[in-house]
């Protein structure tokens, strides 16, 4: 540093120590002084103050007199402000405030709060030691008995949620830190991002269930189900979707089905109905708690995997229809031979279907080629390809704009939460306007009922027993996916201070997907990024620079 004698924070985190860059507290003993003085300073803009403390935005100056008790010197009052200015949140606080008055009240105000977090009774401090001993982030060691006080987990979840119920809804809306702004671009930004996997995995469940499950069901039971969800839910900020191993199951149901001349609807409602049930249990007995058992380096394999398989189903995707035009026949099976007998017996020259002739089509004239017959169109896969390409550039341009020096600083910040709208919105109108000649691949959509109750009466009593076992093996696989997005989504990175309820959000997986299963919808899970994005989406971050490299917090 420029000075001696200073204090400044650390944090310890999984990757080594992090320094508390936005805020330095200098230390300074004067013979002349009779008394302390204290002056805090909010710099305009953060200064570098040396090694380690390269973006200062708070400066602390504490003169004290030479000779004083220890428990006054300068460094026991260092102490004390450094101690305040370690909450990140606080320091955030103090951004936001706009004169000197309401800097001291929140001085004064995170003091009482410090005090009486330290003061708390003992009797406070073991009662809510017993309310943590089925929260699966408790340091409290697994033990079979957890297992066996049914609904203790549940009463536990309601417990510490439901007083914090309406603030999930005012955050950012009513009081001094509002912050509309960040929930407008994080509405439209999860708008995009649920719509486009709704369609993507809604296409794959129209081709391999033959229609029964659409992208029209997808998206309506996506909207059902994530509006239940957010309302009902103890993790709100996590998202429910389908997702691809969810497509992939229902693709296998649609074989069996094939396979033993089954009703498809009624025993996909039969599976999911056991699959519900078993998700209750699991909430209604603590099954949760086996989240203990996961490390965090499990955690983040299972979310990088995740992160893989879309990435390659989005290569899958372009590869097929590269496939299906670029590398295909120039006419469909067995068309061209009836068209060339057609020329020879009528003297036809036949023209693709850009091409012009003369009207009628007599002798010696030119006919064009209807587009049904031409398979080979390699504008197609190439335009597919541009767009998926500029797609992805521009997304992770704007992403990465908050770090540039161009524009204001919340131009910035909000041209970076709106990274994903901007870029699908801008290639969408390109793929529909600027080549408007080319078609492009479209989902199918059918005019019928959209609720249709399964027939579950359809099923005989072996059918139903079967459907027990995929239900079982379906609810395990809701059970690790939403388990494990609830817990990356309330990773101590993130800093949610409203506790969690893994086992009533598991219990409303399940009765949720009653509701999908009957009405023959989609089965939804907690899903990842999505969950983690819409935090990051709210948070508001704290910039810091290490070894010349900027890091958010």
């Amino acid at each position: 540093h420029l000075v001696s004698e200073t204090i400044q924070g650390v944090t310890a985190t999984a990757t080594g120590v992090q320094y508390q860059q936005s805020w330095l507290c200098i230390l300074c003993n004067v013979k002349s002084l009779l008394r302390r003085h204290v002056c805090i300073s909010r710099l305009e803009r953060p200064q570098n103050w040396g090694e380690n403390c390269c973006e200062v935005r708070y400066v602390i100056l504490i003169l004290a007199p030479l000779k004083m008790k220890s428990t006054k010197t300068a460094m026991e009052l260092g102490r004390t402000f450094g101690t305040l200015f370690s909450d990140i949140s606080f320091r955030q606080k103090l951004l936001e405030t706009k004169t000197q008055e309401e800097f001291k009240e929140a001085l004064v105000f995170q003091r009482h709060q410090l005090t009486a977090a330290n003061q708390q009774p003992a009797a406070v401090e073991e009662e809510e030691e017993e309310e943590e001993e089925t929260d699966p982030h408790s340091h409290k060691p697994l033990k079979c008995k957890d297992f066996f006080r049914p609904g203790r987990g549940i009463y536990e979840d309601l417990c510490r949620r439901l007083p914090l119920y309406s603030s999930d809804f005012t955050d950012g809306v009513v009081g001094s830190n509002k912050t509309v702004l960040k929930y407008v671009t994080t509405a439209v930004f999860l708008y995009i991002a649920i719509l486009l996997p709704a369609i993507a995995f809604g296409s794959l469940n129209d081709e391999r269930t033959r229609g029964e499950i659409d992208v029209q069901k997808t998206i309506i039971g996506q909207s059902i189900g994530g509006l239940i969800y957010s309302l009902f839910a103890g993790s709100p900020l996590v998202i429910p979707l389908t997702t691809a191993p969810l497509a992939i199951f229902i693709s296998v149901i649609r074989g069996l089905c094939d396979d033993y001349d089954l009703d498809f609807t009624a025993f996909y409602a039969c599976i999911g109905l056991w699959n519900s049930l078993f998700l209750i249990l699991g909430g209604i007995f603590n099954v949760s708690l086996l989240m203990k058992l996961f490390k965090r380096s499990t955690e983040e394999v299972i979310a990088l995997f995740i992160s893989i398989a879309f990435v390659v189903d989005a290569l899958k995707g372009t590869v097929k229809i590269f496939h299906k035009y670029y590398h295909a026949p120039m006419l469909t099976n067995g068309s061209g031979e009836a068209l060339l007998r057609l020329q020879e017996q009528g003297g036809v020259t036949l023209l693709g279907g850009n091409g012009t002739g003369a009207e009628g089509g007599g002798v010696g004239s030119s006919l064009p080629l209807p587009d049904s017959f031409i398979q080979c169109t390699r504008e197609r896969p190439v335009l597919c390809l541009l767009l998926m390409l500029g797609t992805l550039w521009l997304g992770y341009t704007l992403y990465q704009f908050k770090k540039s020096p161009f524009l204001h600083s919340k131009v910035r910040e909000v041209l970076s939460d709106c990274a994903l709208p901007i870029s699908v919105l801008a290639f969408s109108f390109i793929g529909s306007y600027l080549f408007n000649d080319i078609e492009l691949p479209v989902f199918n959509f059918r005019n019928g009922p959209m609720f249709n109750i399964a027939p579950v009466g359809k099923l005989s009593v072996m059918n139903v027993l079967s459907a027990m076992g995929l239900g079982f093996l379906l609810a395990l696989l809701i059970f690790i996916d939403q388990n494990i997005v609830v817990s990356l989504t309330n990773a101590p990175e993130n800093r949610l201070l409203k506790g969690t309820a893994y086992h009533w959000d598991l219990m409303l997986s399940g009765l949720i997907n009653i509701l999908m299963s009957l009405l023959g919808l989609p089965w939804m899970h907690a899903a990842f990024p999505h969950s983690t994005l819409h935090v990051r989406q709210l948070a508001f971050v704290e910039q810091r620079v290490e070894g010349g490299h900027l890091y958010e917090t």
